[in-house]
């Protein structure tokens, strides 16, 4: 059976991930620094054996490594990646940047992706072939910026991208393929309800294209439409 680790799984994308998972019959080690007890309590009811719960703040290393300590007792395999968790720090403004929101989102959308995926990396390596997938975004695109919008974020993202490019380099070689996707602009707390593309309809998409990753999409940068490939 699967194995996969999603992160940032109470909610949103990641809740998403996990339920469709499920629905796949993998097993799911469902990382996030809250939980949704009825939620997943339901979850693992409907899936006996096939969801575990673990609390995770990528953020920190001695949350990290108490996680994986604890996923190591639950699997020796892991197939699937998915470094989901994200911060967005919302209003900033031009002159009104903080610092410490700097720091927050660097901290948790890139560091805490290529910490985990380094702790991970014996789990990975077992599994003999496997995938990391790191939720990115359109606005990490230098290419693609002309505004000044969201910069912690999307400068935070933007390194996250350069986190894929190092570990598709170094993992490679033992048959991990490291991937970016931007998912589109989903019906999220983070994406708001303006947004365009439903939840479900968004996670179902990005799940397929997940789940056919190979060698040759190691250090990509792909989009929401099929295949497509984001300039970075």
């Amino acid at each position: 059976m699967s194995v996969a680790i999603v992160t940032g799984a109470n909610r949103g994308l990641g809740l998403e991930l996990v339920q469709q998972l499920l629905q796949r019959d993998w097993r799911v080690i469902a990382g996030c620094r809250k939980t949704d007890v009825l939620r997943m309590t339901e979850l693992a009811g409907a899936h006996p054996g096939h969801l575990h719960v673990m609390p995770l703040d990528v953020s920190s290393e001695r949350s990290i490594a108490a996680f994986v300590n604890e996923a190591q007792m639950v699997t020796r395999t892991l197939d699937l990646l998915v470094n989901n968790a994200g911060v967005l720090i919302a209003g900033e403004r031009y002159g009104e940047v903080a610092a410490k929101s700097l720091a927050q989102s660097f901290a948790v959308n890139a560091s805490g992706a290529l910490l985990l995926t380094q702790a991970c990396s014996e789990l990975l390596r077992a599994a003999g072939s496997a995938r990391v997938a790191n939720i990115s975004t359109v606005m990490a695109s230098l290419a693609l910026t002309d505004t000044f919008r969201t910069p912690s974020y999307a400068m935070s993202k933007a390194a996250l991208n350069m986190a894929t490019r190092l570990l598709a380099a170094e993992l490679a070689p033992h048959g991990i393929v490291v991937t970016s996707f931007h998912p589109g602009w989903v019906q999220t707390d983070m994406g708001g309800s303006q947004a365009p593309l439903a939840i479900a309809d968004a996670v179902t998409r990005l799940l397929e294209r997940i789940l056919r990753m190979d060698a040759a999409d190691a250090g990509r940068f792909i989009g929401s439409d099929e295949d497509q490939e984001l300039p970075w």
